[in-house]
């Protein structure tokens, strides 16, 4: 029996991720709690797969808080990559430094397409876990769309300055948060998370 909570632990140190998601439990009136407000450090993503990953996480932000928690493992996949960096997209960002640079990490990416394939997808995978029951679940979102250099936009996080979904002729950079809320991957994912809570009795 899955009880609907009142708030969910939202399992990443990325506040980029977190204000999205943030906003989207909003409109079905469930608090985010941030993962940052607690000195937790993070755990090593193991996973091959998004869903691996994503579960991995909501398992270990709630068993260590022993709160419901909402995990998010996303990336961006580039067919002339092979989906890379998929899995690997916040670690494809590192610099020498062991630093964020995702202009280094777009510079590799353009390096790397020499066939003129800027195809790409952003996918996201969100996992539900309570440590309370051992219940857990997954749901997995996906925007295709094509690659542009140089990135433009400020507005968004991440890879979203050279992503142009399809049908659209502007940047997740360039456009509103709240736009991109509708359209974007994780809100994908998110909106077969709410139909299922909604069939849970939301």
């Amino acid at each position: 029996m899955f009880s609907i909570p009142k708030q969910l632990l939202i399992a990443t140190n990325n506040k980029g991720k977190f204000f999205e998601i943030e906003s989207l439990l909003n409109q079905i009136n469930i608090k985010a709690v941030p993962t940052f407000q607690f000195n937790i450090e993070e755990p090593e993503e193991t996973g091959k797969t998004f869903a691996e990953n994503s579960l991995l996480k909501a398992r270990y932000y709630g068993s260590t808080t022993g709160l419901m928690a909402l995990a998010d493992d996303s990336g961006l996949c580039v067919d002339a990559m092979n989906g890379e960096p998929g899995i690997y997209s916040a670690r494809f960002a590192k610099n020498e430094r062991g630093e964020s640079d995702f202009n280094f990490a777009f510079e590799k990416i353009s390096a790397a397409i020499k066939n003129n394939n800027y195809a790409a997808h952003f996918i996201c995978n969100l996992a539900l876990f309570d440590p309370k029951t051992n219940f857990e679940i997954s749901f997995e979102g996906r925007v295709d769309g094509n690659l542009t250099f140089p990135a433009l936009g400020n507005k968004g996080f991440g890879y979203d300055p050279i992503f142009i979904k399809n049908g659209m002729n502007q940047t997740f950079g360039e456009i509103d948060p709240e736009e991109k809320d509708q359209i974007s991957h994780r809100a994908d994912a998110f909106l077969k998370l709410v139909n299922w809570l909604k069939n849970s009795g939301l």
